[in-house]
Order: C-alpha cells, then sequence, then structure tokens
C-alpha cells in the first residue's frame, strides 16, 4: 500500500464505491435534520433549488429569506465529481485531476443582532487516489456573551473527546487561525472547529465526522433560543451591519471553500448563499457599547472557552 503526505489511499477502503454512498447520505441526512429543525423554530419555510453540474454531479440548495428569526439561512447538499484544471489540483493535496466531492455546508444570518451568526461546514473529498475528510462549525456573534462561547466549544469539545482526546486544541487552534482576517487584525468571530486533511482509518474518520456533523444543532440551537427574543436597540443592529461586513470581507478574500466552488465550475449562487442580505461599509465606524467593546478586544486576543 502507498500512502501520501495528506490524504488517505483509496485502496486502504474495502468497497471505496460503497464509502462514497455511505458518506454522501451523512451529508444528505444532515441537510434534512437541520433544514428541518431550523423550520420548526422559524415562520417561514426553506426554498429549495435543485442543480446540476455541468461537469457531473450536482446539489440541493435549500434557502430561508425574511423570516421571523434569520434574515438570510442556507442549507447546501452537493456531490460534484469530474476533472480539475492543472493549476488548482495541484493546490490540492491528492494531486490528481479527477475528483469527488460531497457535503453539507450551511450559513445562518439572524435578524436580531443579539443572536450570533452561525457557519458549519462537513465535506468529504476524493482527488485521484487519495480521499480526506474536513470541515467544522464557527460562531460569529456581535456583541460578546461569554456563556454562549462557552457552550459552543464545550459541545465540540465533547464531540472531539469522544472520538480523539488531542482533536480539540488542535482544531480549535486551527479554527482561530484559519478564520482569521489578517488586513484587520482580527478573527472572524469566537471560533469553533476546524480541521481538514483528516484521514487514517476511514471507518474512525466517517465516524468522527458524521457525529460532528450530527452536533451543530446542539451547539447553536440552545444559543438561538436563549437570544431569540431580546430587544435591542437601532445601534446595535447598525453595528450587526457594520461586523457583517467583516464576513463579507473573509468569505469572498480568504474562504477555501468560496474557492473551491468557483474553481470547479459550482453554482454560484450556491457558492455564494453564505453571504448576508444586508451589510454596511461605513468609513471608522465606533463600536456600539461595552459589550461590542469586549467582543473586538476577543477577536484580537482569541481566548480558550472550556
Amino acid at each position: 500500500m502507498r500512502s501520501r503526505q495528506r490524504g488517505g489511499y483509496i485502496p486502504s477502503m474495502a468497497d471505496p464505491a460503497q464509502f462514497r454512498a455511505r458518506v454522501t447520505a451523512v451529508a444528505r441526512a444532515a441537510q434534512d435534520s437541520i433544514t428541518r429543525r431550523l423550520q420548526d423554530l422559524d415562520a417561514r419555510p426553506f426554498r429549495e433549488d435543485l442543480w446540476n453540474r455541468p461537469g457531473g454531479g450536482g446539489g440541493s440548495t435549500r434557502i430561508l429569506l425574511e423570516g421571523e428569526i434569520f434574515e438570510k439561512a442556507g442549507v447546501n447538499f452537493s456531490a460534484v465529481h469530474g476533472e480539475l484544471s492543472p493549476a488548482f489540483a495541484a493546490e490540492l493535496a491528492g494531486g490528481g485531476r479527477s475528483f469527488f466531492a460531497t457535503g453539507v455546508s450551511l450559513v445562518l444570518h439572524p435578524r436580531n443582532p443579539r443572536v450570533p451568526t452561525a457557519h458549519a461546514n462537513f465535506r468529504y473529498l476524493e482527488q485521484g487516489d487519495s480521499w480526506w475528510f474536513g470541515g467544522g462549525a464557527d460562531l460569529t456573534p456581535y456583541r460578546l456573551y461569554e456563556e454562549d462561547a462557552r457552550h459552543f466549544h464545550r459541545v465540540w469539545k465533547e464531540v472531539c473527546d469522544r472520538h480523539d482526546p488531542a482533536y480539540y486544541a488542535r482544531f480549535k487552534k486551527w479554527c482561530d487561525e484559519y478564520f482569521y482576517l489578517p488586513h484587520r487584525g482580527e478573527t472572524r468571530g469566537v471560533g469553533g472547529i476546524f480541521f481538514d486533511n483528516l484521514s487514517g482509518d476511514p471507518e474512525r474518520t466517517l465516524a468522527f465526522w458524521k457525529d460532528a456533523a450530527e452536533s451543530f444543532l446542539a451547539a447553536y440551537i440552545p444559543i438561538l433560543e436563549r437570544r431569540r427574543s431580546e430587544t435591542y436597540s437601532t445601534e446595535e443592529r447598525e453595528h450587526q451591519l457594520f461586523r457583517r461586513g467583516r464576513y463579507v470581507e473573509f468569505n469572498l478574500l480568504y474562504d477555501r471553500g468560496t474557492r473551491f466552488g468557483l474553481q470547479t465550475a459550482g453554482r454560484v449562487e450556491s457558492i455564494l448563499m453564505s453571504l448576508p442580505p444586508l451589510v454596511r461599509w461605513g468609513y471608522d465606524t465606533p463600536v456600539a457599547g461595552e459589550e461590542e467593546a469586549a467582543l473586538v478586544d476577543v477577536l484580537r486576543r482569541p481566548r480558550d472557552w472550556v
């Protein structure tokens, strides 16, 4: 058996086609469970767009717009395959041009600035003879509630500890480093976990990935329910729109998922569903209050939350 520097080697799987089908089913099930729960909470249903990729495969984009809770919520599933450009293939872990990718990704933009934006992505990629998993989840609040950050991180630490006690510290640090805007000197939010090029034993790696995908609701919904009915000021709403600008900057300048989707001729509306519906860029906009100022301090100096 040969190995690669990053990613597993496909013949290490007993049945690669069956494994691919199982992974795809996990991603579909995650999309179903997450959209069902969010739809139960909000008064507006998701719209679903089914799409095909010209080079192979397709997906399902589910969008909720102008709900009672969410201004915009998107939960995407995709399973695509085909050929990568030589230049982009060389950037990825496997080295080959043929690829298969599946996964679920979501971004939730709440209306109330007391409720944080949330993002999660759980993906599986085959490139040439190699395979690996990636993903994670992170929280982007607009004012600092330490109990919310602690809860979010506690859930992810529990998930990681069920599979490898070394995962959480490694993936938490990776998250802080990945969701970082160097031109602002800030992280995008209070973090969570992020991992990529995760392989090793196929069954053990899939078990962790599945557990993580199924744990997003436990990490986020208690925070949403705690904050959704809190009143907020006009100044807080303006600050939310200002901070959303940082979210847009990261997704368009640095996000690997955005780059992968565009480089593989994915559906543009689905790729850019992560962008908030309303955002503003002022000039040297001041923070709204003490809680917002405390948040900025955390974004510049990430903390350990558990």
